[in-house]
């Protein structure tokens, strides 16, 4: 008996049980649609092995990756890394939809915003701004993350977060000599990163928690 053909293109033969649509597909749409037109529950056994045997070339990228960002925040402390990846949020929705956004700015941002705590930290309030309105935009947002995780009570003194920000502009001025993919390598970067990091939060606690 012939397969049926795969409801969810309607032209190649079904092959593959599919949990969350309750019958077979092909396995084109099962590895394209999945988790973007497919709703796949944890369970299923093709997510599972596409997690835990990625395609090479989603490998290598997490290996680029991976090869330029150890080496990057090895120089920081683990409180000095979580700032840093605070700061990184500010640059979420900045990637490849975000035209007048570059990795200049970013780094022209995380320079004014390290000089700012570098001042603070000798006792001085004085606000270094960004070269460019692009960059002081991202320079305002990170800075405003800080205050607020301030309020709820985080620790981040001001050393600390001038040293986090020092290491975003060294990242955002070497990515696309390392990783490659033009002017916006650690903007794409930051991108991965903060989606294989999200997950639901459960309550309201500040993201970086005062020992």
């Amino acid at each position: 008996m012939a397969k049926p053909t795969c409801p969810a293109c309607g032209t190649r033969r079904a092959r593959r049980a599919c949990p969350a649509l309750g019958q077979q597909i092909c396995p084109v749409c099962c590895g394209t649609k999945r988790l973007v037109e497919i709703a796949c529950p944890a369970d299923c056994s093709y997510l599972r092995s596409a997690h835990a045997h990625p395609p090479a070339l989603v490998q290598r990228q997490r290996e680029r990756d991976f090869g330029f960002l150890v080496p990057l925040f090895s120089r920081l402390t683990e409180l000095q890394q979580q700032i840093a990846m605070l700061l990184q949020t500010a640059l979420r929705g900045e990637g490849l939809d975000a035209p007048a956004r570059s990795d200049a700015d970013v780094e022209q941002a995380a320079k004014a915003t390290a000089e700012t705590f570098e001042t603070a930290s000798r006792g001085i309030v004085y606000e270094h701004r960004a070269a460019s309105l692009g960059a002081q935009a991202l320079a305002d947002r990170m800075q405003a993350l800080i205050e607020e995780q301030r309020k709820e009570g985080a620790r981040l003194p001001d050393g600390d977060v001038a040293a986090a920000a020092r290491c975003i502009e060294a990242g955002a001025r070497e990515a696309e000599s390392s990783l490659g993919g033009g002017d916006r390598a650690y903007l794409a970067l930051v991108g991965r990163l903060l989606k294989s990091a999200e997950k639901p939060r459960s309550d309201a606690s500040p993201l970086i928690v005062a020992p």
